[in-house]
């Protein structure tokens, strides 16, 4: 389901001055059944939206109606209710209620539905219940899904330091649980969160939740005591059917066990069920994958594209047929491995596809017929099956044994495993392939779902009224030839039923036993004993049959179900097929190569290219170039002109190194990659005035996140560090943070650091592990031509007039610019060769006074310094040093 970015919270129904207003106009309006009925709902559910049906149509009231009214599009009208006046209402028809609960839910609101479910009698008041309490985390039903991706319930908690984390998905049954030895602002915490890509975030009452946790999606507030330890050690042994704790390794987790509590006492509120052999615990432990921050999903451009549109990291990967597949990959992407065994055994069985492309493609014929088996057989389990997802179930099974048979020459570990595992139960797929016409309808009371013969009991009822079906269908020529009216008709409606009709220009000739049951414009309706006996045989007749139908429906649901767990092992072992062949297909298409991956601390990549640049230019424009990172040159120094591609290379790197740690060949001709824990990035420059931070704010406060979560196994991508203050503090900043990463003990990491200060340069004279490179430019005249190609040594010019040429700057502007910049260049160089020692940079002391600032800054404990001080010192001495 999508989200509208920034949505308020669910809680939030608008202004207290409105919400006081309308909920003293509810209050006031009487004492009908119905109103009493809906502030008894409103009292339950007291922050969401509640409609009630009424007729054919479901109605919102006071504050409720108010606030929905805007976000469906409908006019809010009024309603009186005795003495008190008119009310706020506004309503939707029932038939189209799915519309309006997915606007609802994008706009992260909840929703209860009081519905009807009792018969209508006249002079009765027709029973209600609350069938359902939505939310944007909290939705199984089909129609408000989006079928590739994963749906994310997720509730957080602290206890003493402590975060614990959950995340449901009620669609699958899934449930991640992970504990995180940090307060919930802790980096570590906020990145798994925005891992798990929530819909929803559940927290307790009073929680102190951090405005980074989530930000945008809609919070919900549950009691503290929905967060009690021994309920969720409760709840977590009765839904998993588990009699301890053990078997779910989750005993030394008992934080993160208040969180999952949590979710599943919400579950039980949002009246979805989660009967046992559903519901799967994947418990998250650290060290296993690569923890990726928020910054660099985005500047790698895995899912969402930084201009808003174009492809991404995974629309390039994304060749899946099952939206079980799509999802898998998904995952994957955003939780890329660092074992190196299990890397192995991924690329092994991408080579192995990738190399018999007539499996392929009939691997992907088959997969194409699967369907989603995983919420496909969620929802039997949940006994919401439609007849029609009941036949997908039933064409899975009968794909699965061919797909195991298809690939079971295969000796790619990852392919013999996912072949074990794909097998259905052989007494679901028969009972439904004996039940089921070939395309059931949608819903069980239309009827004809069952196969003649499937069932004598159906069969009998069925028969029972073909007879009056067939007095019926004949009765319009027998009435024509006995009365002589030739234009006399059969017709039925649900109010009348069947039904005689004569024009008005014949009404003299009715016959005596016609009698009159309405009056129209141009004809009279009639109906006749016989007609009413036959009509009661045939309605009753199917009704009896429909129910006869919804009871076969739900004995094979509960089949399925019965065997849910399987098929939902058998739609996981397909989700890896799908992925491997995608990614054999995406290797094959774009003409990637598999890469080497080991422990050591190398980054060797000859002829990479940037996968989504490439995508964009076409085949044969981009200039591929080399990357080389190992123990004598872990850090690279990248100068050259803005726009010469010095962030297309950088992101580059970053992107291959993903790629290879997800399990996929890489866009380049060789790379050898030793495996990272972590991928950072600092690239391009964005204000948060959300958070009030400055461009040159956010970009500190990245750096130094960094520079204190980085080890010597991570790879660094820092893009013109400093430039967001003045020339020389941007400078100063950006040479100390090169030389802590080389000299810190615990960095010393992989690094590529592209600037425009090619000052820079200078420091891989004295630090031994940095090395120079540039981009390369061909100058003639006054014009420069960018080659895109990365080259040894370091640049000495910017090149940022010729650059402001290019944009299209009038030649006046230029001409100023170059006049400028000699004058700057004569009265503040900011280094001479021959005045300044290469281990320090050229600040223009000329006083005694600033002689004392240098010493300070020898002194200076940078290990210990915080952002915030260093801002502050730094802002000190520029006073101290400016004349």
């Amino acid at each position: 389901m999508s989200r509208t970015p920034g949505a308020a919270p669910p809680h939030k129904l608008g202004p207290p001055e409105r919400r006081a207003r309308a909920t003293v106009e509810l209050a006031e309006a009487g004492d009908s059944p119905i109103l009493r009925g809906y502030r008894e709902v409103r009292a339950a559910f007291p922050e969401a939206i509640v409609l009630v049906r009424l007729g054919d149509f479901f109605e919102m009231f006071g504050d409720d109606a108010e606030t929905a009214s805007p976000i469906l599009g409908i006019a809010l009208t009024g309603r009186g209710f005795g003495n008190a006046g008119r009310v706020p209402m506004c309503g939707v028809p029932h038939h189209s209620l799915t519309n309006h609960l997915r606007k609802l839910l994008e706009a992260g609101r909840q929703v209860v539905v009081w519905d009807q479910v009792g018969e209508a009698v006249a002079g009765k008041l027709v029973q209600r219940e609350v069938t359902r309490v939505l939310s944007p985390g909290m939705v199984v039903e089909d129609e408000l899904l989006e079928p590739n991706t994963s749906l994310a319930c997720l509730a957080v908690c602290e206890v003493d330091g402590c975060a614990g984390i959950a995340a449901l998905d009620p669609t699958t049954g899934r449930l991640e649980v992970l504990q995180v030895d940090a307060s919930l602002s802790a980096p570590a915490v906020i990145d798994e969160c925005t891992r798990l890509n929530p819909a929803e975030i559940v927290v307790a009452d009073g929680a102190d939740i951090p405005a980074a946790l989530g930000r945008g999606l809609p919070r919900t507030v549950l009691p503290l005591t929905f967060f009690s330890l021994e309920a969720a050690d409760r709840r977590l042994t009765e839904v998993s059917g588990a009699a301890t704790l053990l078997p779910l390794d989750v005993d030394d987790l008992p934080v993160a066990r208040r969180a999952a509590g949590a979710l599943l006492a919400y579950c039980e509120r949002a009246r979805i069920a989660l009967p046992t052999g559903l519901l799967r615990i994947i418990v998250g432990r650290s060290g296993t994958t690569m923890r990726l921050d928020a910054q660099t999903r985005r500047n790698l451009e895995l899912t969402s594209p930084l201009a808003g549109r174009g492809p991404t990291l995974m629309s390039l990967m994304d060749r899946t047929c099952t939206p079980m597949g799509a999802r898998l990959l998904r995952a994957r992407i955003h939780e890329p491995l660092r074992d190196v065994g299990a890397l192995d055994a991924r690329l092994d069985a991408v080579a192995a596809l990738a190399a018999d492309a007539e499996t392929v493609q009939e691997l992907r014929s088959l997969l194409h017929a699967i369907g989603d088996l995983e919420r496909l057989a969620a929802r039997c389990a949940q006994g919401l099956a439609t007849p029609r997802q009941l036949a997908a179930v039933r064409d899975a099974c009968a794909v699965l044994p061919r797909i195991a048979g298809l690939l079971g020459g295969f000796d790619a570990r990852d392919i013999a495993d996912a072949c074990a595992g794909c097998s259905a139960p052989p007494e679901v797929g028969e009972r439904l392939s004996a039940l089921l016409v070939d395309t059931p309808p949608s819903d069980v009371h239309d009827g004809g779902s069952i196969k003649p013969g499937a069932d004598p009991d159906l069969d009998s009822l069925q028969a029972a009224g073909a007879g009056a079906r067939t007095f019926i269908e004949g009765l319009e020529q027998e009435e024509r030839r006995r009365t002589g009216i030739r234009s006399v008709r059969v017709g039925y409606n649900r109010v009348f039923g069947y039904y005689l009709e004569v024009p008005n220009a014949h009404r003299d000739s009715v016959p005596a036993d016609y009698i009159r049951k309405q009056t129209l414009v141009g004809a009279e309706r009639y109906i006749t004993p016989d007609l009413k006996e036959q009509e009661s045989v045939v309605l009753n007749a199917r009704e009896r049959a429909i129910a006869r139908e919804v009871e076969l429906i739900h004995d094979a649901t509960g089949l399925v179900a019965k065997h849910a767990e399987t098929l939902l092992g058998a739609a996981g072992a397909l989700a890896v097929l799908d992925v491997t062949q995608s990614l054999a297909r995406a290797a094959l298409e774009h003409r990637w190569t598999r890469p080497v991956l080991d422990e050591s601390p190398v980054v060797d990549i000859e002829d990479g290219r940037h996968p989504l640049v490439e995508a964009a230019l076409g085949p044969g424009r981009f200039v591929p170039n080399d990357c080389s990172l190992d123990a004598a040159a872990r850090i690279l120094v990248l100068t050259g002109p803005n726009m010469a591609g010095k962030s297309t290379y950088l992101r580059q790197v970053g992107c291959i190194v993903l790629m290879a740690q997800v399990g996929s060949y890489v866009p380049a001709s060789l790379a050898r990659i030793g495996v990272c824990d972590r991928i950072f990035t600092r690239v391009g420059a964005h204000d948060d005035l959300s958070g009030g931070m400055s461009t040159f704010m956010v970009e500190m406060s990245e750096t130094a996140a960094i520079l204190r979560q980085a080890t010597g196994q991570s790879l660094v991508i820092l893009d013109e560090i400093g430039r967001g203050t003045s020339t020389y503090d941007g400078l100063s900043i950006a040479q100390a943070v090169i030389e802590h990463l080389h000299d810190a003990p615990q960095l010393n990491c992989r690094t590529l650091f592209a600037t425009h200060y090619h000052e820079l340069t200078r420091l891989a004279d004295r630090l031994p592990r940095v090395h120079n490179a540039r981009v390369e430019v061909v100058e003639e005249g006054d014009s420069v031509t960018f080659l895109h190609r990365i080259v040894s040594g370091g640049a000495d010019r910017s090149y940022g007039i010729h650059v402001a040429k290019l944009a299209g700057i009038p030649a006046s502007v230029l001409l100023r610019a170059r006049q400028v910049l000699d004058e700057l260049e004569r009265s503040k160089p900011l280094h001479d060769a021959r005045d300044v020692g290469i281990d320090q940079l050229s600040l223009p002391i000329v006083a005694p006074a600033r002689i004392e600032l240098i010493d300070e800054l020898a002194e200076l404990d940078i290990d210990s310094l915080t952002p915030i001080d260093a801002l502050n010192k730094l802002a000190r001495w520029q006073q101290q040093a400016t004349p």
